[in-house]
């Protein structure tokens, strides 16, 4: 059975940063792009960062200059760094496994995690 469990979120100040991980058990993330995803209370679910099988990475733009998707496969691990966090990226984030390269849809997505909670306030 594979299983993706986040890890990392948490109460942030605005300009803040965070560290968030997802270790995948049951499979190897060798073959997958791995995605990360946020949804705000409210709000569809939207695409934040990507990350090829190949070390690909494409950012969406509310994350371009601010985050940074990367995998460890030896550790079976994607983390995502948030840096200069605003309030209006409180959400919960989810990270994903999609046998497609770089999907663009969450639909392509097989694997999902459960989510780990950001909050930006002061």
């Amino acid at each position: 059975q594979v299983q993706l469990v986040e890890s990392g979120g948490g109460l942030v100040q605005p300009g803040g940063s965070l560290r968030l991980s997802c270790t995948v058990s049951g499979t190897t993330i060798n073959v997958y792009t791995m995605g990360w995803y946020r949804q705000a209370p409210g709000q569809k679910r939207e695409l934040v960062a990507q990350v090829s099988s190949s070390g690909t990475t494409v950012y969406q733009e509310i994350a371009k200059g601010r985050f940074t998707i990367s995998r460890a496969n030896a550790e079976n691990t994607v983390y995502l760094q948030l840096n200069s966090l605003e309030p209006e990226d409180t959400a919960v984030y989810y990270c994903a496994a999609s046998t497609f390269r770089l999907p663009r849809t969450g639909s392509l997505y097989r694997y999902w995690g459960q989510g780990t909670q950001v909050t930006v306030s002061s």
